[in-house]
């Protein structure tokens, strides 16, 4: 058994792995590409300050955009009470600003927070989770979308989404490039056989590129997502609330109507239920992982 503190020096440190690997990923596709096209390796530089003001541009409104597609609504004090005043203690006892609280209008139980920082954020919760929730539950769940916000889970998920949807694209404009062949032949004055390998090994990252970041995205949602629950047990010194919260909202059947595939990874459970994926693959192509395996952390805490 390990206490909350160890824990959030693991989660930490695991996702920083591979947040780095991913880095060199891209790295890695936008120099193979380069290269096949000959515009060379400092291609590479101009790919990532691209995708670097993408990135910016993209995270500013992130929080505008998500809200829009959720159909959130600004929250009442007097109607949302207990969320309100839940918030409030919580952020008076990690020292975080209050954010701007919304509410969905949805029976099933789910809450998100997205913002590109601590003083421009938002925690949203549906009328569903705060119908079937107890305060102490409610606590756990809103001191896990906290903790999203205090460890720039929010603008992390937002860089990396921008940089998966890069990749994507630069695959797709290598496989629709119709003068890459002339390029390589052009390019490659050392030996054919080279120019064959990076023609072969440029069409291979074109293709599968776009599919290995995906996985990735998805390994980095799940890894801060432990992050996230071992940081809210130590926010509410309570971890029992949010393990009760947790199997409430994923014995609830009834999905979200307002998520789909592209906000998915942002709420505390998938909301689209019955669509995980089962078994070992939950491992690679879920957007969260297994409810059980994160109450086993949660018990594992001391």
């Amino acid at each position: 058994m390990i206490n909350i503190y160890e824990q959030v020096d693991r989660n930490k440190k695991r996702s920083a792995f591979i947040i780095i690997v991913f880095v060199i990923f891209i790295v890695g596709v936008a120099y193979i590409l380069g290269r096949a096209t000959g515009y060379g390796s400092g291609w590479v530089g101009g790919a990532l300050i691209f995708s670097g003001l993408m990135s910016f541009s993209s995270y500013y409104w992130s929080d505008k955009i998500i809200l829009g597609i959720s159909g959130a609504k600004p929250a009442n004090k007097k109607e949302f009470f207990n969320f309100y005043t839940v918030t409030e203690n919580l952020c008076l006892g990690s020292q975080l600003p209050i954010p701007n609280l919304y509410v969905i209008n949805d029976s099933a139980p789910n809450a998100f927070a997205t913002g590109r920082d601590p003083n421009h954020a938002v925690v949203c919760v549906t009328t569903g989770l705060l119908e079937k929730l107890k305060r102490t539950e409610l606590e756990g769940v809103i001191g896990h979308e906290l903790s999203h916000i205090r460890n720039y889970d929010t603008r992390l998920m937002s860089l990396v989404s921008i940089l998966v949807g890069m990749v994507a694209l630069l695959g797709d404009w290598f496989l629709r490039n119709g003068r890459w062949g002339v390029r390589v032949r052009d390019r490659d004055r050392e030996g054919e056989s080279l120019g064959a390998i990076m023609f072969i090994l440029a069409i291979i990252m074109a293709l599968l590129a776009p599919f290995i970041a995906q996985l990735i995205q998805l390994a980095i949602s799940r890894r801060r997502e432990f992050l996230a629950d071992a940081s809210s047990a130590m926010l509410t010194k309570y971890p029992e609330g949010l393990i009760s919260a947790l199997r409430k909202i994923s014995a609830d059947r009834e999905p979200l109507e307002a998520a789909n595939r592209a906000t998915a990874h942002l709420y505390i459970v998938n909301p689209l239920k019955g669509k995980e994926v089962a078994g070992w693959m939950a491992n690679l192509f879920n957007t969260h992982p297994p409810v059980r395996e994160r109450i086993e952390a949660l018990q594992g805490l001391k």
